[in-house]
């Protein structure tokens, strides 16, 4: 354990810094290569499929409500603005800011839940390569993009109330998987905070605001039809594997006296 935290001390903030920018870099690359863009593309039709699939499975569970839950909030349109911001920025704001407090105030801690972090991440890249998903958002929209479905009544909330800013721009949309749904990595990140943090924090309110963190994205992803509910569910099983996976590794880094 000694030789671990003298590693730990011996490490700068710059280091990791670029660590996490390199792997963000990649993840963004390998995940834009896939879906509605990039070298390997699926077709319009394979992710219109796919979320038909996912909806006729939700039908059978008796559980497709996602079309009924936003149809309620349609007409607020201050409350789907604040949905799209939060959906749109806390992914970020908070996963960094959880990153960072964790680094400066409990370093063995940050360096297990980084690592798990990271695998959960590239695990998301599986379901983005094998599954390219059409979010509920683009079911009717007109292709190349969205699947010109019209038995739905999912609405864009972003394009129609906006936000602080916008991620369906024409350039974004050119470069980046617009069907990079399944599974929702907004949902685990968020849910990655709750774990990594609520166990390290003193106060009640602290921590029922951090459970409610994960709570709250999973009302986001779905009044703003950027995911089925199951998009999310799938988010918390591949952040229970990458946490898995961390702690094994941890284990054998303990005992060796190393970290990565």
């Amino acid at each position: 354990m000694t030789a671990v935290k003298s590693v730990v001390d011996k490490r700068r903030w710059w280091k990791e810094v670029l660590f996490v920018l390199a792997f963000y870099v990649v993840y963004a690359r390998i995940r834009n290569q896939f879906g509605s863009n990039g070298i390997f593309a699926a077709t319009t039709t394979t992710a219109a499929d796919n979320a038909r699939r996912v909806i006729d499975f939700e039908k059978k569970l008796g559980l497709f409500f996602e079309e009924g839950l936003q149809d309620f909030f349609l007409d607020w349109g201050w409350f789907l603005w604040f949905w799209n911001v939060f959906y749109g920025s806390l992914h970020f704001v908070v996963t960094i800011g959880v990153g960072v407090f964790l680094y400066r105030r409990f370093p063995l801690r940050y360096l297990k839940y980084r690592t798990g972090l990271a695998i959960t991440t590239a695990l998301g890249l599986v379901g983005f390569a094998t599954f390219p998903l059409m979010p509920p958002r683009l079911l009717s929209s007109p292709p190349p993009y969205g699947g010109a479905i019209t038995e739905f009544s999912f609405v864009d909330t972003l394009s129609v109330h906006g936000g602080l800013w916008s991620f369906d721009s024409g350039t974004l949309q050119a470069i980046s998987n617009q069907w990079a749904a399944m599974p929702s990595l907004h949902l685990a990140w968020a849910a990655w905070c709750a774990l990594a943090l609520i166990p390290v924090l003193k106060s009640p309110w602290t921590r029922w605001a951090m459970w409610g963190y994960p709570i709250a994205t999973s009302f986001s992803i779905v009044v703003t039809a950027n995911h089925y509910w199951i998009d999310g569910l799938a988010g918390l099983m591949v952040l229970g594997l990458g946490i898995q996976c961390s702690s094994w590794m941890w284990k054998i880094r303990r005992t060796s006296g190393t970290v990565i």
